[in-house]
């Protein structure tokens, strides 16, 4: 987030909206792809939007890695 969209580090905190960050829509579905190829997980499924926070971003992931 911070190297790709050019995200202040210390602004990226659990209760961050992403919305607040700067990720829309097409941001958003870039970061999504993006973190399914780094991580080998599908996130496809996955109901993102600006709405949601970082901390339930990070959930999310977390979630899918495990299962």
């Amino acid at each position: 987030m911070v190297q790709k969209f050019g995200v202040d580090p210390a602004a990226v905190r659990p209760e961050i909206p992403l919305y607040e960050l700067r990720m829309d829509s097409l941001a958003l579905e870039e970061f999504r792809i993006l973190i399914e190829d780094q991580l080998e997980i599908d996130l496809e499924d996955a109901a993102l939007t600006s709405r949601n926070t970082v901390g339930q971003l990070v959930d999310l992931v977390h979630s899918k890695t495990l299962g």
